[in-house]
């Protein structure tokens, strides 16, 4: 019976949300295209908060439907100072897709709409690519170290990016989320990089520097979050299932550190600098992580 019972748990979650989503999409996307098709800059500004909270409007349900039948606890601490007529950078350790559903539902209307940096290709994923194009979320183009050997001329292109995605921000306040470690932490993955962190992946500072550069003077506050699982990473499953029972999320308010990058991130002393700025948070975090498993 229990077995029955959490199918039909995940079956209704998973519909209830396909259902919510559809509704909130088809305004968004009316909206949207109003947007496009009006070139007035007042008129977009207005559209822009509207559908921001559309957006809203769906993560409340989400979370709402995640505290309902997932039955899951977020304990939360830190979220003192923190406003939602403020610009924010959000950083924050990666552990599972679940982090983006807990995330939302911690600061959903407490800080300005999250906006996460996304890979171009998913601009291509059915209803949501268009949805977080409409909301203005920031696409991609990641190029390796081979390739940029290879093209050289590629080299900043995705500074530029990053300048042309945060340029939008600036009539009215935002949280750009980053996820530093830029992907997910499993064992293989800890292993390869032979992390020096217990819980975590070594992080990755220039997405972090290239926010600060493009935005630094807009920015009240980097927001440090930690997020625990007392149980292990869970899946997103686990979470319509009602298989999470916790999760932990300590939240700091930090000052920007734009002085560490004086000279641009391409300066070798700024970008050793903002390295040992990034190490020292992330040796925090893993004992922050560390003491709430004891």
């Amino acid at each position: 019976m229990r077995v029955v019972a959490t199918a039909v748990r995940a079956v209704t979650a998973a519909v209830l949300i396909g259902v919510s989503t559809l509704v909130h999409a088809l305004p968004l996307f009316v909206l949207a295209m109003l947007k496009v098709l009006v070139p007035v800059a007042a008129f977009r500004r207005r559209l822009s908060r509207a559908l921001v909270v559309l957006a809203e409007s769906w993560i409340g349900f989400n979370s709402g439907l995640m505290a309902r039948l997932g039955r899951t606890q977020v304990r939360v601490s830190g979220m003192e100072g923190l406003r939602y007529d403020e610009w924010y950078l959000v950083v924050c350790n990666h552990q599972s897709w679940v982090d983006i559903p807990v995330l939302q539902r911690v600061f959903n209307r407490r800080i300005p709409f999250l906006r996460f940096f996304l890979k171009s290709q998913l601009i291509w994923v059915p209803v949501l690519g268009l949805a977080w194009w409409a909301l203005d979320f920031p696409f991609m183009k990641r190029y390796s170290r081979n390739t940029l050997a290879r093209h050289p001329e590629l080299r900043g292109k995705d500074l530029e990016a990053t300048r042309r995605a945060c340029a939008k921000y600036r009539d009215m306040p935002v949280s750009v989320m980053n996820f530093v470690e830029g992907t997910r932490l499993t064992a293989d993955k800890h292993a390869q990089q032979r992390s020096p962190y217990r819980h975590l992946l070594q992080p990755r500072a220039g997405g972090v520097a290239f926010v600060l550069e493009a935005m630094g003077d807009l920015l009240d506050a980097v927001v440090d979050v930690t997020l625990v699982y007392p149980q292990g990473r869970p899946t997103v499953l686990d979470l319509l299932c009602g298989r999470v029972r916790e999760v932990r999320v300590q939240v700091r308010r930090l000052p920007v550190p734009l002085a560490l990058l004086q000279g641009g991130y391409d300066d070798a002393a700024a970008r050793a600098r903002f390295q040992d700025w990034i190490n020292r948070l992330w040796r925090e975090k893993d004992a922050t992580i560390a003491g709430s498993l004891s």
